[in-house]
């Protein structure tokens, strides 16, 4: 017959211990029971969304772009691919040249292509070397936007035939958008005062808040004379004209 559990149970310390199990069962349980209790109640709901309001509001600002990019280039073909080369670099050269007579800096211009490549015509059913076309292209920042008209004549003076992307834009938007917010917030704001108080009820503090809205372009382009390749015409007139930065704010506020 075993004898060692009876002796144990009289053993104060079993006593102990097992009063101290049994107390943090108790407590385990208690606590398990209640939270069982909070997610069978809340189900489906979210207490806190019962107490908040969303508003959304809106920012705008108008900005007048200052800077402007175009896209300029040369393409030419010779039976000599030599005689190609010196045409397009002299032409380049001379644009470069120009540029930096107007106070285009030298890290404003990057050349974005320079290409190569044979052309052939096909006579009789033969393959016959036409010449070689090169191109080079550049794509010019101009931070004075008053100085376009004067590169677009400088692109008729020089005869490029390879121009395009003539886009203004504003070279540090988010200064602007950052106004665009304040008042996307302030507008969300007197919304949520004046439904709060149609409510009868105490705007509290802010839960969460989002944004979105991208800028509208409304650049317009004036011309006094088409660009001619012959040069000696007048410099075409541009107008940068405006660009609204927009931002949308979605704010949910706490009820008091």
């Amino acid at each position: 017959m075993n004898t060692f559990w009876p002796k144990f149970k009289e053993n104060p310390l079993f006593f102990i211990l097992l009063t101290i199990f049994s107390a943090v069962l108790i407590i385990v349980m208690i606590f398990w029971a209640r939270n069982l209790y909070k997610q069978n109640y809340y189900i489906g709901k979210n207490p806190q969304i019962d107490r908040t309001i969303t508003i959304t509001g809106e920012g705008k600002v108008t900005a007048i772009p200052d800077i402007a990019t175009l896209s300029l280039g040369m393409e030419n073909t010779s039976m000599d691919i030599q005689e190609a080369q010196k045409k397009n670099s002299g032409t380049m050269n001379s644009l470069l040249n120009q540029l930096t007579a107007l106070n285009v800096a030298k890290e404003d211009i990057q050349t974005t292509s320079y290409n190569i490549y044979p052309q052939y015509d096909w006579i009789e059913g033969r393959q016959i070397l036409r010449g070689y076309t090169i191109s080079q292209n550049v794509v010019v920042k101009i931070r004075d936007t008053e100085k376009v008209d004067e590169v677009l004549k400088i692109v008729g003076d020089l005869k490029l035939n390879q121009v395009g992307g003539l886009n203004f834009d504003v070279d540090e938007p988010e200064t602007y958008r950052q106004q665009a917010r304040e008042l996307a917030l302030q507008n969300a704001k007197e919304k949520a005062d004046a439904l709060a108080n149609i409510m009868g009820v105490k705007l509290g503090k802010v839960i969460s808040f989002n944004e979105s809205g991208a800028p509208t372009y409304y650049d317009t382009y004036y011309k006094t004379e088409a660009i001619g390749l012959g040069g000696g015409g007048t410099a075409p007139s541009v107008s940068a004209g405006s660009q609204e930065i927009i931002v949308n704010a979605s704010v949910v506020y706490e009820l008091d």
